[in-house]
């Protein structure tokens, strides 16, 4: 792999015209949108897959499940591998993955050619989704520029997860549960057309090649561990299939450690973690994510099977939320200027856990405006502005060469607080409905849901403002 990836020789290459930041930045954020949305729109259309393609309730779990283990468990390799073979090329090596398996999804005739394509599409964000963050910090130096680009970059992948039940439910009442899929191949097209042409290359290994004991230990072991994190909403968190590949995740991710403490050319240096900008806004970005995620997954639920929302109406419902988490992630490098990183992402914290607060309050005969759109709005509003600081503090303190690894570690960070959120949710709102599906249980589950999530939301804002390093706020913002 390594000498199919080795760069060519370039010494005698007629230098190239560095493609404008902005441009680079729309390029890195359109791979990012596709990403993201991709995790959530595919919800929508379950219902007609079940019909489309006769699969069972397992079938539909693992049409999620597929994507997302590939996807968090890939996520470090996929970062490193852009640091030692190139940013560019490990993003059209990715977005091209994502694009010929979304085809090969959207046009399958049996279940297990969708969950297939389902897996190597999550392999294909998995590789697409570090470069995306690292092509954006490599092309905006440090300062208030870059601050703005991450901001753009967090608004368009939050943008992408909260458009998902939207997009979704207009392509399936519109056209069919396909081009839930088939969407992604002109737009990655246009995409991968746009990166060949205009992105320039670089890559930061110094020669080095992947450390592949590490490759494969974090690879098994986050993949594993995501398994296990998805077999809880079915068999629950004591039986033996949840509980044996969680504790076989997290011994090879141990393992992966005490392998990295003695490998010459680790692929995740150790000393990263030591960083106090990478691991608090590491904890404090799996934290916020395991609440923040469950948000649009629990808001649907309650607009459709509590109050009686159709597919398209609950994804219009959340239309303010989407333009909420725009707004607050582009105001956050402003307010970054003047009060620095840690004190807007505790902000953004605050705001968000007053809507997680508001929200738990929901009741069986809700109204729009006070039961979905106001707690929606804070919520999101909230997220995006914790959102750019905590990117913004985790990718500042690594340097050049480790910017690859450092945005894989943002994201795996993000996704893994996602999925272990949601499961635990799952499980919460389920032992509160006890089985009963009126409108006034599932109302209860949902809101104990959203009452955990303020409490973790409490202890993330407390963490941010203990441990968030002190950054001087003309440095990041």
């Amino acid at each position: 792999m390594a000498l199919m990836l080795e760069a060519p020789d370039t010494t005698h290459a007629p230098a190239r015209t560095a493609p404008p930041a902005w441009l680079v930045v729309a390029l890195a954020c359109a791979g990012q949108f596709l990403v993201v949305l991709d995790i959530s729109v595919v919800n929508v259309a379950l219902p007609s897959l079940r019909s489309g393609l006769a699969l069972d309730e397992q079938g539909l779990q693992w049409v999620v499940n597929a994507y997302s283990i590939a996807f968090a468990g890939f996520m470090l390799l996929g970062g490193r591998a852009g640091d030692l073979y190139g940013r560019k090329r490990m993003f059209l090596v990715g977005l091209g993955l994502f694009t010929l398996a979304s085809l090969a999804g959207g046009l399958a005739q049996e279940g297990w050619q969708l969950l297939a394509a389902r897996a190597v599409q999550g392999l294909g964000a998995a590789v697409l989704a570090p470069s995306t963050l690292t092509l954006v910090t490599s092309a905006v130096p440090e300062g208030a520029a870059r601050a703005r680009a991450i901001a753009t970059w967090t608004a368009v992948g939050a943008g992408g997860g909260a458009a998902g039940g939207f997009v979704g439910g207009v392509l399936v009442d519109a056209l069919s549960w396909r081009w839930v899929l088939l969407i992604n191949v002109p737009v990655g097209a246009v995409v991968l057309a746009g990166a060949a042409r205009w992105l320039t290359e670089s890559r930061a290994g110094d020669g080095r090649r992947l450390d592949l004991p590490g490759a494969v230990l974090v690879t098994a072991g986050l993949a594993t561990l995501a398994y296990g994190i998805s077999q809880t909403e079915a068999a629950g968190w004591t039986a033996a299939a949840t509980v044996v590949p969680l504790c076989a995740g997290l011994a090879l991710v141990v393992l992966f450690l005490l392998v990295e403490a003695r490998a010459k050319a680790p692929l995740m240096p150790l000393g990263l973690l030591r960083l106090r900008s990478v691991a608090s806004a590491n904890v404090a970005m799996f934290l916020s994510g395991s609440a923040m995620f469950c948000m649009w997954f629990f808001m649907t639920l309650y607009a459709q099977n509590v109050l009686g929302y159709t597919p398209l109406e609950a994804g219009l419902a959340l239309v303010p939320s989407s333009l909420a988490v725009i707004l607050g992630s582009k105001v956050a490098p402003r307010l970054m200027r003047a009060t620095g990183p840690r004190a807007v992402a505790v902000l953004g914290t605050l705001v968000a856990l007053a809507g997680f607060a508001w929200q738990s309050t929901m009741t069986a005969d809700g109204d729009y405006l006070t039961a979905i759109m106001i707690p929606g709005v804070l919520m999101m509003l909230g997220a995006g502005l914790a959102g750019t600081p905590l990117a913004s503090l985790a990718t500042s303190g690594a340097a050049p060469e480790e910017a690859g690894l450092v945005s894989g570690l943002v994201n795996t960070s993000r996704t893994m607080g996602g999925s272990l959120g949601l499961a635990v949710m799952a499980t919460i709102a389920a032992a509160r409905t006890n089985g009963a599906d009126t409108p006034e249980a599932l109302a209860e589950g949902y809101a104990l849901v959203f009452t955990t999530g303020t409490a973790v939301l409490a202890v993330g804002a407390l963490l941010m403002w203990a441990w968030l390093p002190r950054t001087r706020a003309g440095r990041t913002g």
